[in-house]
């Protein structure tokens, strides 16, 4: 059976202690040791599993990275990086960068996954007043009509079988998209990931998110491999593949084409168009200046912000137009019944 992985948030404060132990004079023996004896009344977690094994590993001379590696429970990007750090040595300054990384995707993972909570909760909702309209509140309505006037295909009444077409109609759009929904969460959740995005991709809002989430990882990938050390054209080649978006991969690759022309990193990536013209005109001034680490800091944080202000508009569009099918469904079915039984009282008064 396969190691379960420790998530963002435990992969983000794992780096955070070891980062600050290493920082305060703590070897990492040493600094295994300690995040051990605070675990220690925790049982069964991934984490607290994995420490004694990381522990005895380094004590017997292993690096930090190695020993990561054979506690299976660590991302690859981690590790990739860990390693590129320890090489350098800028294990701290890694250690740091890699912590605030993966504080980043769970912030824009739990910004996703309200996304679909919140609709699928709607969607469930309008699905089960439609089914309690369609089931209860018609039905009780055209017994009573039909019991006064012999049947509803009288002219004075007929028009509520218009209230039950707009309720079917309302119950089977909502339960297709329901059932779209919940079929992209088993393909995601059975690793079929790029089937859920080519999917997505035909949404232009839900497009526009996904390159942004591939160019915020890239350039959080390239900053870190910067600050362990690696060569500019090595690192931007290794942060191709920690984008995960086949679209943002493409300009990254037609860059390093460009680069192995004699181009910088971000004259590439401003003549290929890579980033908003702010953004490349910044990575240009960054580069001129010597500080194209501080400026990809800056880019990785404004990219996570824009990813976030997306997520949160796409979900300001989706929320009121859910809710505005409920109100309109169950508001013309209500009037519908609603309308003859007025007409009546009328007719009496």
């Amino acid at each position: 059976m396969s190691q379960r992985k420790l998530d963002n948030l435990g992969v983000s404060a794992f780096c955070e202690s070891m980062a600050m132990m290493i920082q305060a004079g703590i070897q990492t023996d040493e600094a295994i040791a300690l995040l051990g004896q605070n675990h220690a009344h925790v049982t069964g977690g991934v984490l607290e599993t994995a420490i004694d094994k990381m522990k005895e590993k380094v004590e017997i001379g292993e690096s930090l990275s190695s020993a990561m590696r054979e506690s299976e429970i660590f991302p690859e990007y981690a590790l990739q990086m860990i390693a590129a750090g320890e090489s350098a040595g800028r294990l701290e300054d890694v250690l740091f960068r890699l912590s605030r990384y993966y504080a980043d995707q769970k912030t824009i993972s739990e910004k996703l996954k309200n996304a679909v909570t919140y609709p699928a909760a709607m969607l469930v909702l309008i699905i089960a007043v439609l089914a309690v309209m369609l089931t209860m509140v018609l039905p009780a309505f055209s017994d009573v009509y039909d019991n006064l006037t012999g049947s509803l295909s009288s002219s004075t009444y007929s028009y509520i079988h218009w209230a039950y077409g707009f309720c079917w109609v309302a119950l089977v759009v909502m339960v297709i998209l329901a059932v779209l929904l919940i079929g992209g969460l088993w393909l995601w959740n059975r690793g079929e990931k790029k089937k859920v995005e080519g999917l997505l991709r035909k949404i232009p809002v839900c497009r526009d998110i996904l390159d942004t989430m591939g160019m915020f990882r890239f350039t959080s990938a390239l900053e870190t491999f910067l600050a362990s050390g690696e060569m500019q054209d090595i690192a931007v080649i290794d942060s191709i593949a920690m984008t995960d978006c086949a679209p943002v991969e493409e300009k990254l690759k037609r860059c390093v084409s460009r680069m192995e022309e004699g181009h910088s990193i971000a004259q590439a990536a401003y003549d290929e168009e890579l980033f908003e013209p702010v953004y490349g005109r910044m990575l240009l001034a960054g580069e001129r200046s010597g500080s194209m680490e501080n400026v990809l800091s800056r880019l990785t944080g404004l990219l996570e912000e824009n990813c976030g202000s997306m997520v949160d508009h796409l979900v300001g569009i989706v929320d009121p137009l859910l809710s505005g099918v409920l109100m309109v469904t169950v508001g013309l079915s209500l009037l519908s019944v609603m309308l003859p039984l007025i007409g009546m009282m009328n007719a009496v008064g």
